[in-house]
């Protein structure tokens, strides 16, 4: 099809279903419940380049950027970029150990309920069959339909697939390469590898100018939509950049196409978006790297990477450790939201010993605390305790000290969770917000006919308590090596 017949098949479907391109209409969506069920995805930032392992995923930027120590190590490496470009580096992304089964039973024995991977990134390469550009992985590099066997892995072990679209950051993504001398400055049009390399804005932020044209908002649209009916991802990530304002109505075309084909699937996706990109109501909001500061009325995610410094896999890549990301995943949850944690595979398809080790810790915990978190809800009060996590995107440089006096509360099938944070092994844990009524500015929960039954999930031996004035105190014998512990509390 040309890229009006495509537009005019996008705008039929639209004007057919029960959604229409408008943000009244878009808001009669709500968030599935089998989103917010899930608390737990996936994250994979897989592709070209991976390649070559320096820096960030950031790579094809960075590598035409003058002053970058990316420039500097590719063409110490591979050449001078006006031979040997960022496209060059496709045939050597063959993905040899990829193993779609393998990596879908590791997600599913870390505990994940969904997950998505990285559909395209701001390179511009497909990881999936596309019959918009040659430049994807069942054409070039792996040969394989990535998309397509990682989602049958996927769904075999029960795990919901969703997809991230990057695209649209990649306007000017190649940019600098038109300062130099470089490949990027190959003839260029709609479906080539480079298409467009526009001017970096000097503020990312600005979301007024400068703006994508016409054309290459069209191609989005017709890109997002190509994974839509290809793949029926059940959720559909969008990084940062399509806020910009000349977007609103891509946008809004974008979201009605959804939800109308997902209506004819019989299923209810989700879009996740960043800052202001969508009316709130009619969409996820996300914030990457960070979170809420409080609890929120409404479902929400957070995408963070095992690794601070990439979501691609580097030699050195400062990993979190195991109590950091389910601390993270607690708190979230606590706050009515679900984390999306990313893992970077190496480019041959293989994913890093500290990234499995980490994540079948996450899993195991996960195995005997689960009721904790699958299908809760939030309490009346997310938290406790001395140390919260501060609201907002990027901040997550470093792990939060929790102290033996946090806790952080879910409720769900009619129990109460009280999950502390930092712990301290053999000693008695005291949850004051539990604490027995005892004057008039009693700011507790008084649970009237009482507590039927308070036990540790997953201690060694019997779980003895008691409630005062000052709260109540849980004491038993726990092995979690420095892990969140989850108090069940049975009422009457």
């Amino acid at each position: 099809m040309t890229l009006q017949q495509d537009l005019a098949r996008i705008d039929a479907v639209i004007a057919q279903g029960p959604y229409q391109a408008t943000w009244q209409s878009l808001a009669q969506y709500s968030v599935p419940s089998w989103y917010r069920d899930a608390k737990f995805g996936i994250f994979i930032h897989w592709g070209v380049f991976s390649v070559p392992e320096f820096g960030s995923e950031w790579y094809p930027r960075n590598m035409y950027m003058q002053d970058a120590p990316e420039f500097a190590h590719h063409r110490a490496t591979y050449g001078d970029q006006r031979e040997v470009g960022y496209k060059d580096l496709i045939p050597k992304f063959t993905a040899a150990k990829w193993d779609p089964q393998a990596w879908a039973d590791l997600f599913a024995a870390a505990g994940a309920k969904f997950v998505v991977p990285v559909a395209e990134h701001h390179d511009g390469f497909q990881m999936y069959r596309s019959e918009i550009s040659h430049y994807n992985a069942y054409e070039m590099g792996p040969h394989r339909d990535v998309a397509g066997e990682l989602k049958l892995a996927l769904n075999q072990r029960g795990l919901v697939y969703g997809a991230s679209s990057h695209r649209i950051e990649h306007w000017h993504f190649l940019g600098h390469g038109r300062e130099f001398p470089s490949d990027i400055h190959d003839p260029l049009h709609r479906g080539d590898l480079y298409w467009p390399a526009q001017k970096e804005p000097a503020d990312a932020l600005d979301i007024t100018t400068p703006q994508p044209d016409t054309e290459y908002m069209q191609d989005w649209l017709v890109r997002s939509c190509e994974i839509v009916d290809r793949y029926q991802p059940r959720e559909m990530y969008f990084d940062w950049w399509i806020e910009q304002l000349a977007m609103k109505p891509y946008l809004q075309r974008f979201a009605a196409y959804y939800y109308n084909r997902a209506a004819q699937w019989g299923i209810v996706p989700v879009i996740a978006y960043k800052f202001d990109a969508f009316a709130f109501g009619t969409a996820l909001p996300d914030v990457e790297r960070g979170q809420f500061a409080d609890v929120q009325p409404y479902a929400w995610q957070t995408d963070t990477a095992i690794a601070r410094n990439s979501w691609s896999w580097t030699p050195g890549n400062d990993y979190k450790k195991a109590p950091e990301v389910l601390c993270n995943l607690v708190d979230v949850v606590s706050k009515n939201g679900n984390l999306l944690l990313n893992v970077g595979p190496h480019a041959d398809g293989t994913i890093a010993p500290e990234e499995k080790s980490l994540l079948l810790t996450v899993g195991a915990w996960l195995a005997v605390n689960g009721e904790a978190i699958y299908g809760s809800r939030p309490w009346r009060k997310p938290a406790e305790g001395p140390t919260a996590a501060v609201g907002g995107s990027f901040a997550d440089s470093k792990a939060i000290a929790y102290t033996d006096q946090d806790f952080r509360f879910t409720v769900n099938d009619g129990n109460l969770y009280a999950i502390a944070l930092n712990p301290t092994p053999g000693h008695e844990m005291c949850i004051t917000s539990l604490r027995s009524p005892h004057d008039h500015n009693y700011d507790g929960v008084d649970f009237h006919g009482g507590i039927a039954a308070v036990d540790v999930l997953g201690a060694a031996g019997e779980t003895k308590w008691h409630r005062d004035a000052a709260g109540l105190h849980v004491a038993a014998t726990w092995t979690t090596d420095g892990l969140p512990v989850v108090v069940r509390v049975k009422v009457k």
